[in-house]
């Protein structure tokens, strides 16, 4: 590998020239940068020919606590498209172009009346179907490698799954909650020693895309794992609990939670490997995480922050096992 190029970083003024060098562009064409996340540089562009995205994954992390991460993770994100793009053609970017150098991959832009579904949510537009819809998706894709041996065996290694999830979210909560610890150690077992099927493993709404009467398009790939598909479900429901804490409004708080019904819902109709017992305490988890890990929400106030750890802490303690608790 070219040291100085591994080391690139595109930008708006380098992106053109780089699509040119890499045959995708015959000539220039207008630039947007996205925010990409705390995780990537990303780059559109569009001429007459042409419009796509540019993701490039960073070293190191855009957040206030140092997060580093092995940049590989963009290999990982175009073998889990290419798999997925065969189980659920409509729910997933085409992937155009691989550059293991600077590791970069080049997509296909989704059409542009597809809108971030995080960012209706907070606007207050909350279609329950969408839940429904993204339920039987992910239950498509869980279902279809727990018997493919070639295909789990290329997830099988969890560095990117520790880097990414397991340090900045459970280990974080863990050392912060030490009453918590030996609950905490047994969950993260749960998600990293039982290899059931391959885990997306950022199933948010910030990564899923909408748009009225259209399949959702769903992104991100980069920590697809070999693991416990009770992470998938509860990262979703974790940002809906977090989304609904954050809202006053009644009826969106009732949409929410009707949105969490309908994703469950449909993911257990569909779902061969049904639902883990203890589905509550990793979605409780992973939304105590978003006020103590490293990787905050951005959108919850002091109060409404305390609101949720009080409430993620009570059910992580709690006998209870229905994780619509979290939604009352």
């Amino acid at each position: 590998m070219n040291t100085q190029n591994a080391m690139l970083l595109l930008d708006k003024d380098t992106v053109v020239p780089y699509l040119v060098r890499r045959g995708i562009l015959k000539r220039g064409g207008e630039v947007e940068t996205f925010s990409g996340g705390v995780s990537s540089v990303v780059l559109g562009v569009r001429n007459q020919e042409v419009d796509v995205v540019v993701k490039q994954a960073l070293p190191q992390l855009r957040t206030e606590i140092e997060w580093k991460a092995d940049r590989r993770r963009s290999m990982t994100e175009a073998r889990a498209i290419e798999i997925l793009k065969i189980v659920t053609p409509g729910n997933v970017p085409n992937l155009i172009d691989v550059d293991r150098e600077i590791f970069a991959l080049t997509m296909e832009r989704v059409p542009r009346d597809y809108l971030v579904w995080k960012e209706e949510l907070l606007l207050g537009n909350i279609l329950p179907k969408t839940g429904a819809d993204l339920g039987l998706v992910l239950a498509s894709w869980h279902n279809f490698a727990p018997d493919k041996e070639e295909v789990m065996g290329e997830f099988q290694e969890g560095e990117l799954f520790e880097q990414l999830r397991v340090s900045p979210f459970y280990r974080t909560v863990q050392h912060k909650n030490l009453s918590l610890s030996a609950k905490i150690a047994d969950m993260i077992d749960q998600i990293t020693q039982e290899k059931l099927t391959l885990v997306h493993g950022d199933f948010s709404p910030k990564n899923i895309l909408v748009a009225m009467n259209k399949a959702p398009v769903v992104l991100d790939f980069e920590v697809m794992n070999a693991g416990n598909p009770v992470f998938d479900l509860a990262f979703m429901l974790a940002h809906l609990v977090c989304k609904q804490i954050r809202t006053d409004s009644g009826d969106e708080k009732a949409l929410l939670r009707e949105t969490a019904i309908e994703f469950l819902s449909a993911y257990a109709l569909k779902s061969n490997l049904g639902v883990a017992s203890n589905l509550s305490d990793h979605v409780a988890l992973i939304a105590l995480s978003r006020v103590e890990g490293v990787s905050p929400v951005n959108y919850l106030t002091d109060s409404k922050q305390e609101e949720l750890r009080m409430k993620a802490k009570q059910a992580l303690v709690s006998a209870s096992s229905d994780v619509l608790d979290l939604f009352r």
